[in-house]
């Protein structure tokens, strides 16, 4: 085993398939070599980390989730949440825009045609193409969830029309998989039989992207509008086959990558804030010792920041191998659902707890602005925004006390 340790002995060395670990020790090179030390510079830019992904398409990571029976390594749910955890511990705004890509290669390959799927795996593994996701709309409602329309042509093909918010990894994407309605298909009773997804090329006519991400954090995401104007889409881009998609675990398999996103924020953020203590903050007078490092409480708030990452991240890798037994049939969706949630919520918690808690190592010369420390704490603010995480503690609540199972949704 040759991957980096995380927080020394704390966090338990991943169990991996040589394949996974192959890749991922390629991945961890990558990490050091281009990801971290260009993280302060895309955050300050604002801007798709355009460097960074470009050096993960080179490493091969972008094919981790393709199928091994279309030339991919076909790797585990765990793996790939080891390799956004790693990412973010980085650069969270790379991990998020690499999870995006490696959700929707998983999803595309549950519900696209068998035509497809050969297609895709070429663009993935002998192009290097990486994917970006236009699903939110602004101002929608549960009864009304999309405006955006995708307009079925006689030969197959689509024209797409509407506005996206929120498009994270698109800005840059080779390719936009876009989410519209076919009003040909609607039925109230099937309101999902309407839902198409396509795979937008990037520079089509018809596709702006305003490049108008102005965000507290996860700033490189790039995360803004993209507009569709008749926008004509061949049938060879159809990704999805009506009532196919949504997969009833989507949501719940988002909601574990965001979970690993924000534990690797606060892995980062200690990991940081170690050197500042050895080398620059000062002890407290009455621990009497000369190195903060060996003050009794600088330590125990240490060790109370880690235990909870920890702990959050053994929840989150347990995660992954439970969505791989849901979809061997081997579990429930509740027996999936309800520990995703508890997940996310651990690694809430515990990400923002490291990410604010760094200040009270490293003390008040930790704060100045060029030092940049606050990255940490503004990315994993912004990140555990998606989404209430409070819906999942009364959802677990509910379960617990009424028997309730979660049904399948966006974010459930």
């Amino acid at each position: 085993m040759t991957l980096a340790r995380l927080l020394g002995s704390a966090i338990a060395p991943p169990v991996l398939d040589d394949g996974e670990e192959q890749a991922l020790e390629t991945l961890d090179d990558v990490i050091a070599d281009v990801v971290a030390p260009l993280a302060t510079e895309h955050d300050d830019e604002g801007r798709y980390p355009t460097r960074a992904v470009e050096a993960l398409k080179g490493c091969g990571i972008l094919g981790l989730a393709v199928p091994a029976g279309f030339g991919g390594i076909g790797a585990s749910h765990s793996a790939s949440l080891h390799a956004q955890v790693r990412l973010a511990v980085a650069d969270s705004s790379v991990a998020q825009v690499y999870k995006v890509h490696d959700e929707l290669v998983r999803e595309i390959f549950g519900y696209c045609s068998d035509d497809l799927k050969p297609h895709l795996a070429a663009l993935i593994l002998e192009e290097n193409a990486m994917l970006g996701l236009a699903v939110a709309e602004a101002g929608r409602t549960v009864a009304d969830p999309f405006t955006t329309v995708a307009l079925e042509q006689e030969d197959g093909s689509h024209v797409i029309s509407g506005q996206k918010i929120y498009t994270t990894g698109s800005a840059e994407a080779d390719y936009v998989a876009v989410w519209g309605v076919n009003p040909e298909r609607f039925t109230p009773e099937k309101p999902f039989f309407a839902l198409q997804l396509n795979l937008v090329a990037k520079d089509t006519p018809g596709m702006t992207v305003h490049r108008d991400w102005d965000t507290l954090g996860q700033r490189a995401t790039d995360s803004g509008s993209i507009s569709f104007e008749n926008v004509h889409v061949g049938a060879e881009w159809n990704a999805s086959i009506p009532g196919r998609a949504p997969l009833p675990h989507s949501g719940v398999r988002f909601e574990a990558g965001f979970a690993a996103v924000n534990i690797g924020i606060g892995i980062g953020a200690l990991q940081a804030a170690v050197p500042f203590v050895n080398e620059h903050s000062r002890p407290w007078p009455s621990a009497e010792v000369d190195n903060a490092a060996d003050d009794p409480m600088v330590q125990r708030t240490t060790g109370e920041l880690v235990a909870d990452l920890a702990a959050a991240h053994e929840l989150t890798m347990r995660c992954g191998s439970l969505i791989d037994a849901f979809e061997r049939g081997e579990i429930s969706r509740t027996d999936l659902a309800i520990p995703i949630y508890a997940a996310r919520s651990a690694a809430d918690r515990a990400g923002l707890a490291a990410a604010q808690g760094i200040f009270g190592l490293m003390g008040t010369r930790s704060v100045r602005r060029p030092l940049g420390f606050d990255r940490w704490w503004r990315n994993v603010r912004t990140l555990s925004l998606h989404d209430p995480v409070e819906w999942k503690h009364a959802e677990i609540g509910r379960h617990v006390l009424t028997g309730w199972d979660p049904p399948p949704g966006i974010y459930t």
